[in-house]
C-alpha cells in the first residue's frame, strides 16, 4: 500500500515530455541556479556518458565535457524542477550504455563517431494534449463582435520637448 502511494507522489512529479537523451548524445543541459533569492539560467554543454533508469521519475543522465584540460562531469536528475531543458546538439553511434572509457582517453581516441539525426524532432518535445469536452452552454454566439478602437495619447518628456524645440530653432535659421 504504502508503495502505490510513493508511486503516485513520483508520478505525479514527472514531466510530461522529455527529450529521449541517449549515451554518446551532446546535449545542452540548461539547469536553474539560486544565487540569494535570486534565480538565473546556467548551461552546461557535454557528451552524455551514462542514462540511468529512463521510465522511472528518478532518472537521470550523466554529463561530460573537458574544460581547461580538466574533464567535468555533472550528474542530472531528468524531471528535476531546476532542470529548464536538454537539448540534443549531435548524436553518435556507440554500442554501450556507460561509456566511463571516454575518461581515460583525451584527443582524437575520445571522438565518437557522429550519426545523422533530424535535430527538430528529437528536440521538439510537445506534450500530448487532452481532448476537453465544451458544453452547449459555453458556445460562443454567432454574432460578430466589433472591436472597440481605443485612443491613444501621447505623452511627451520634457527633455523629448526640448529637443524639438532645438531641431525647430536650427532649421529657422
Amino acid at each position: 500500500m504504502s508503495f502505490e502511494i510513493l508511486k503516485q507522489i513520483g508520478d505525479a512529479q514527472k514531466k510530461k515530455a522529455v527529450v529521449d537523451v541517449r549515451p554518446g548524445d551532446t546535449v545542452r543541459v540548461t539547469q536553474k541556479i539560486k544565487e540569494g533569492n535570486k534565480f538565473r539560467l546556467q548551461t552546461f554543454e557535454g557528451v552524455v556518458i551514462r542514462a540511468d533508469r529512463k521510465e522511472s521519475h528518478t532518472a537521470r543522465i550523466v554529463v561530460r565535457k573537458v574544460t581547461s584540460g580538466v574533464g567535468v562531469e555533472k550528474s542530472y536528475l531528468i524531471h528535476s524542477p531546476l532542470v529548464e531543458k536538454i537539448v540534443i546538439t549531435k548524436r553518435s553511434k556507440v554500442r554501450r550504455n556507460n561509456l566511463s572509457y571516454l575518461r581515460e582517453r583525451s584527443g582524437k581516441s575520445a571522438r565518437l563517431a557522429g550519426r545523422d539525426f533530424d535535430r527538430a524532432a528529437v528536440n521538439d518535445v510537445t506534450v500530448p494534449e487532452e481532448p476537453v469536452e465544451e458544453s452547449p452552454a459555453e458556445e460562443a454566439p454567432a454574432e460578430e463582435v466589433v472591436k472597440e478602437e481605443a485612443e491613444v495619447e501621447v505623452v511627451e518628456t520634457p527633455a523629448e520637448n526640448e529637443k524639438k524645440e532645438e531641431k525647430a530653432d536650427k532649421a529657422e535659421a
